[in-house]
This record gives C-alpha cells, structure tokens and sequence, in this order.
C-alpha cells in the first residue's frame, strides 16, 4: 500500500507509516506524535477527540460513544463521529480505531474499505454485515 493514498502524512512521519503499513511498526515516535499534534487545526473538541484517539494502543478499538465519554461529552457520539471524518493524520491519529457501538466499522473519510484494510493490519477481520472480530 502506498503512503500517498492515506491524505496527509508529514514528511518525517512518511518512514514510521510505512513501516506500520508492513506490520513492522505498531506505535509512532514521540517526536512524530509532536509533530502532528502541532500540525492539528480544528475545534477545542475536535482537538479533545484526537487526542483521545491517540491514546487508543494498537490493535484495540473504541466506539464513538466511548470516545465522547471519555473527554466527558456523553451524548455526543455523533459528532465525534464528524470530528474523526476531518482528520488529516489518518494513521498517526489513528481514526480507523473508532468503531460504531455493536463492533460495526462506522463511517471513514478515506472510505469504508480502507478503514477495513487499516484494521486488518492490525489483526482485525471486517465480516460480511461489516461487524469487527479479532482475526
């Protein structure tokens, strides 16, 4: 899989993704974590909402819901839904970690395909109803 189709991935950042990409990577340097953190413009909630993406590890997920639970808006499941569909930083901000409540895969603005490529590199199975299960 190519970088380039991933929307936007600082240059320094381009060697840690590829390698996440080919399952050699499962976490981003601190120094490119910075980096990004710097690089993102949005909403006091949108910035809440990536930075609690950030925190979800490898090979783990959480739903919208507990996304909006956990920077203390409950209720706002959806919008956090709207926040992870304008980040930039797809992988380093790893959105594709932010299921629908039931383990369905929710929406992805690089599309659902994609979200379901970006899951299995990290051991997941995207089955037919598009339910997640550890692969």
């Amino acid at each position: 899989m190519r970088v380039e189709i991933l929307g936007e991935v600082p240059e320094m950042a381009r060697g840690e993704v590829e390698e996440y990409l080919r399952g050699e990577r499962r976490e981003f340097s601190e120094e490119v974590v910075r980096q990004v953190r710097g690089e993102m413009r949005g909403t006091e909630f949108a910035r809440a909402v990536w930075g609690e993406m950030l925190k979800i590890p490898y090979g783990e997920v959480r739903s919208y819901g507990e996304i909006a639970a956990a920077i203390g808006k409950p209720g706002a499941a959806r919008t956090v839904g709207s926040a992870c569909g304008k980040n930039k930083f797809v992988v380093v901000v790893p959105c594709h970690r932010v299921v629908a409540s039931g383990g369905k895969l929710g929406g992805f603005s690089l599309g659902l395909a994609m979200k379901k490529v970006l899951l299995e590199v990290e051991g997941w199975k995207v089955v037919g109803n598009g339910a997640i299960m550890r692969g």
